[in-house]
């Protein structure tokens, strides 16, 4: 399941897509645990567990008008990472849910 948080319609040709935008350097945030990740993650994505968000993802994504696609194992937490970011002002926040469904979008399978 995917959700679009914060992000309004674009005024341009802007990227819609989630895949579209990787292409335009979204960057893919797995919200699980560190074990979690470690065990099993998709390549290319940056681990910052849900209960350090706040305090790390400016570090991670410093501009807040720049497109974050967040996943975790099923979908729960990325949720709430996505409401945290939409709090904290970031403006293109795509939940790409479970971890199965980040690998199909990061990793076109």
């Amino acid at each position: 399941m995917l959700g679009v948080v914060g992000c309004s319609q674009p005024k341009s040709s802007a990227p819609e897509t989630p895949q579209a935008l990787l292409k335009h350097g979204a960057t893919v945030v797995d919200v699980r645990t560190v074990r979690e990740y470690q065990a099993n993650h998709v390549q290319g994505t940056t681990n910052v567990p849900l209960d350090e968000l706040e305090k790390r993802i400016s570090a991670v994504v410093p501009d807040k008008s720049a497109p974050v696609l967040v996943h975790c194992q099923s979908g729960g937490r990325s949720a709430a990472a996505a409401k945290t970011l939409q709090s904290m002002g970031y403006k293109q926040v795509v939940n790409l849910g479970s971890l199965a469904n980040a690998r199909k979008v990061v990793e076109g399978q």
